[in-house]
């Protein structure tokens, strides 16, 4: 099934605050525009470095521009397409001090 992203203004307007992360959230968008999930294990075959957060919360993480970027989405499969949602983008850093909260499962800030 196709993906249609919710917030990709979200994902540009981060990519041009942030010039270093623009070729690969360009990249990241253009495999996303090709996916064809069926499952949500498809998810890591387009994007083998990203992870699947758990938890009964239907959220993936994404490292970006070689793991210098971490982008968390919910998914949900619909029944003619995949809802993808952009929750929150930041640093590794930043990422990082996100989970020592434990606030990944939770953080909603687009």
């Amino acid at each position: 099934m196709k993906v249609h992203l919710i917030r990709k203004k979200t994902i540009e307007r981060f990519a041009q605050q942030n010039a270093g992360s623009r070729k690969a959230f360009n990249l990241w968008l253009l495999l996303l525009k090709r996916a064809d999930w069926i499952v949500p294990e498809d998810i890591i075959t387009t994007y083998p470095s990203a992870d699947s957060l758990g938890n009964g919360t239907n959220r993936v993480v994404f490292n970006i521009a070689g793991n210098q970027y971490r982008m968390i989405c919910k998914y949900h499969w619909g029944i003619t397409m995949i809802h993808l949602s952009v929750k929150w983008i930041g640093t590794h850093a930043s990422y990082d001090m996100l989970c020592s909260k434990n606030e990944q499962y939770t953080v909603s800030l687009y």
